[in-house]
C-alpha cells in the first residue's frame, strides 16, 4: 500500500497512438491506445492517482488535410478547432478503452475526460518560428510540391522524412486546474490536456483560440508542477534514455540528476526533434516541484513507477 495517494502524470505520445508507418485508422488508433491502458491497470490497482495526457499531433495533421480536400464543399476550421476536436475523440477512445480493460481487472475507479484549454503568450517568438512537427510523413519532393501548393511550412523531421510544422508556444497557464485537482482528489482517473492543450491567448479578461500546437510534454510539465505531482512520466518508443542513440557508442541512462541532464543537453547529446524536448521538460519539472521525472515505454510503466526501469530524473 506505500503507492496509495502518490500522484502520477502520465503523457502517451500521439505518434503512439498513430505510428508513423501505420494505417492512421480509428480501429488502429484503438488498438493501440488498448495497449497503453493495458499497461496502466496494475498502477491504479496499486492506488495510484492518475492524470492521463496525450498528444495529437498525427490525428491534427491529418484534420488539417480534411479541411483543405473538403473546403470547398464545407467550411474549413481553424488549427484550434481540430485540437479541440482530436481532444475530444482521443480523450473519447483512451476514456472508453481505459475503463474496458479495468471493468476486465476488476478495478473499480472512476474516469473523467476533460475538454482542456491551455494559456499561451502571443508574443511567444514561436508564432514567428514554426517548430511543431504535425500529421503523416512525406518524402521531400512531396513536401516542396505542398508548399508550392499552400501556404504551410514543411520540414525535415528526425530522419523520419518531411512533415508540416506550425507554431508551438510556451504554455503558461492550464485553464481550469483546479477542476483537475478535484477530481484527482475524489480519486477519479482524469484524462485532460490532449494536444497539449487547446492554445488559447487572453486579452481584456477573454480568451480566444490561436492558430497553434502546444508541446503536450511541456504542457504536461505545467500541470504536473500545479498539482505537485510525485512523478511524471513521459512515454516514447524506446524504454528509457540513451546517449549517443543509434549508435556503436549508445549508452543507456538509468537515473540522471538534473545537473547530469543539463550537462548532456549542453554537449547536444538527444535529438531536437525528438528525446531532447521530453528532457528539458523533465527538469523543469523536477527543479520546480521537487518530484521525480520518468521516461520510458508503455512496456516498462509498471516497474518504472517502482524506479525499477526507464530513465529516473531527479534533483542534485
Amino acid at each position: 500500500m506505500a503507492d496509495h495517494k502518490k500522484t502520477v502524470v502520465i503523457a502517451f505520445g500521439g505518434n503512439a497512438i498513430t505510428p508513423e508507418k501505420g494505417k492512421g485508422n480509428f480501429k488502429e488508433q484503438l488498438d493501440n491506445i488498448e495497449k497503453a491502458c493495458r499497461a496502466l491497470v496494475e498502477p491504479i490497482k496499486r492506488g495510484y492517482r492518475m492524470v492521463i495526457t496525450h498528444g495529437n499531433g498525427p490525428q491534427v495533421g491529418f484534420a488539417l488535410i480534411k479541411n483543405e480536400k473538403a473546403k470547398d464543399v464545407v467550411p474549413p476550421l481553424p488549427l484550434d478547432a481540430c485540437g479541440a476536436n482530436t481532444q475530444g475523440v482521443l480523450g473519447y477512445a483512451i476514456q472508453q478503452k481505459l475503463i474496458n480493460v479495468m471493468n476486465k481487472a476488476l478495478v473499480k475507479r472512476e474516469v473523467a475526460t476533460l475538454i482542456t484549454q491551455t494559456k499561451v503568450d502571443l508574443n511567444d517568438e514561436a508564432f514567428s518560428n514554426p517548430t511543431k512537427p504535425i500529421g503523416p510523413f512525406y518524402t521531400e519532393e512531396e513536401a516542396k510540391k505542398i508548399m508550392e501548393e499552400m501556404p504551410v511550412v514543411m520540414k525535415e523531421d528526425s530522419g523520419r522524412g518531411w512533415r508540416r510544422v506550425v507554431p508551438s508556444p510556451k504554455p503558461i497557464e492550464i485553464i481550469g486546474v483546479r477542476a483537475i485537482k478535484e477530481l484527482v482528489e475524489n480519486d477519479f482517473v482524469v484524462i485532460t490536456l490532449g494536444g497539449g492543450g487547446i492554445p488559447v491567448v487572453e486579452e481584456n479578461g477573454q480568451l480566444r483560440g490561436v492558430e497553434a500546437v502546444i508541446d503536450k510534454d511541456r504542457a504536461s510539465q505545467r500541470l504536473a508542477a500545479d498539482l505537485k505531482a510525485d512523478y511524471l512520466v513521459l512515454l516514447t518508443g524506446v524504454p528509457k534514455v540513451y546517449l549517443n542513440f543509434g549508435t556503436p557508442q549508445q549508452r543507456p541512462l538509468d537515473r540522471i540528476t538534473v545537473s547530469e541532464a543539463r550537462k548532456y543537453i549542453e554537449d547536444g547529446c538527444f535529438a531536437a526533434g525528438s528525446m531532447l524536448p521530453k528532457i528539458e521538460a523533465s527538469v523543469e519539472y523536477v527543479e520546480e516541484s521537487g518530484g521525480k521525472a520518468i521516461i520510458t515505454d508503455f512496456e516498462n510503466i509498471s516497474d518504472a513507477l517502482r524506479e525499477q526501469a526507464g530513465t529516473l530524473i531527479v534533483k542534485d
